[in-house]
């Protein structure tokens, strides 16, 4: 498979999402390597044309279709699979002035349902086998909630709609990955999650997530839970009762884990970055994400501005590719032409990666 075919999920119609993808889609090389088709709404995709033209001179056209079929997969027109769920008089248009000026409407109901919609639909491509990978710009989770769609984010959608009961979510950048055993929970919960069947099953899926990447024999990294990982059982016991046995019960099945027990959290990052595991298992939201957003996020104080948003989203166990921006909406700034694509391209190569693999499983 040289070329998978991508579904690329607009994201929320009043974010930074249309912006990312038209500024993704204008690197011409970017179709040596796939064949991307955007579900969304032309209204809003029309409208980031406009401010990137504006702002940075970028000169593509849209290939609006209603059917696979009618993709052109040619660079110069972004092929949009247009759902019309936004009307183009709900978009306020700031193009015309000298600096187009941030939409500043935040999350509302119509956004979250629109982009609800948008991934439900390249959920159901994907399950259809019309896509060969999925890639997903921000929605808002508050959005989608107003919207009455009860979820805490993109994983919790994906698996409910894959009928998927075991996943989770695997952050990467460059040489960095790091799947969660809890996320979207308060801290006082993810404690309490952390369980060794859950850590026993993160263990496998970021083991076999790893394979899926291509690398044959990972080696799995085990961040404690507590200071020290517990310091025999002073500061906690997480790391006896629950972590150890599932990390004794990982080597026992033959999963590759160096160290053999829990390392502490505060040098497993370090270990990581110098090449000691593949992929480390984390037990909550930011214990993980804080190490990658620092390696991959860059920030210019002086002309207040992210120079680099780095970082990608895959979830993992799934039946099909999902891969996504490791970043939220950009409200704040949305709709002025200064969206940051790296992200999105860096998800869009981690799609290909996993569909050309899983490719090659298929033919084997």
């Amino acid at each position: 498979m040289n070329r998978p075919i991508l579904g690329i999920s607009m994201g929320d119609p009043f974010g930074n999402g249309p912006e990312i993808t038209v500024r993704a889609l204008n690197d011409r090389t970017v179709y040596d390597r796939c064949r991307p088709l955007v579900v969304g709404d032309v209204s809003s995709m029309n409208y980031a044309l406009k401010v990137a033209k504006k702002v940075s001179g970028i000169g593509l056209a849209l290939n609006p279709v209603k059917d696979m079929k009618d993709a052109r997969f040619t660079y110069g027109a972004i092929d949009v699979l247009d759902l019309g769920l936004v009307p183009a008089g709900q978009i306020p248009d700031t193009s015309g002035q000298d600096e187009p000026r941030p939409f500043g409407i935040g999350a509302c109901a119509l956004g979250g349902e629109a982009s609800f919609q948008y991934v439900k639909k390249v959920i159901e491509l994907a399950m259809a086998g019309e896509v060969d990978a999925t890639v997903t710009n921000a929605l808002a989770k508050e959005a989608i909630n107003m919207a009455g769609h009860h979820y805490s984010g993109h994983t919790e959608i994906y698996a409910d709609y894959t009928h998927t009961d075991k996943y989770t979510m695997m952050l990467a950048h460059e040489g960095l990955r790091v799947v969660h055993v809890s996320t979207h929970v308060s801290l006082r919960e993810a404690c309490d999650r952390v369980k060794k069947a859950r850590v026993l099953e993160c263990i496998r899926i970021a083991s076999e997530g790893c394979k899926a990447l291509g690398i044959e024999d990972p080696k799995i990294g085990v961040a404690g839970l507590n200071p020290h990982c517990g310091e025999n059982g002073m500061f906690g016991r997480e790391e006896i009762e629950e972590i150890q046995p599932a990390i004794d019960q990982a080597l026992a099945d033959g999963i590759n884990i160096p160290e053999k027990k829990p390392t502490p959290p505060d040098t497993i990052f370090s270990k990581a970055l110098g090449g000691w595991y593949d992929i480390v298992v984390v037990m909550y939201h930011d214990q993980g994400h804080i190490p990658l957003k620092v390696k991959g996020f860059v920030y210019n104080r002086e002309e207040k501005h992210w120079e680099a948003v780095a970082g990608v989203n895959v979830t993992l166990g799934l039946p099909i590719i999902r891969a996504s921006v490791d970043h939220g909406t950009g409200f704040g700034h949305a709709g002025s032409g200064h969206a940051n694509e790296l992200s999105l391209i860096h998800a869009m190569d981690y799609a290909i990666r996993l569909a050309r693999h899983a490719d090659r499983k298929e033919g084997e």
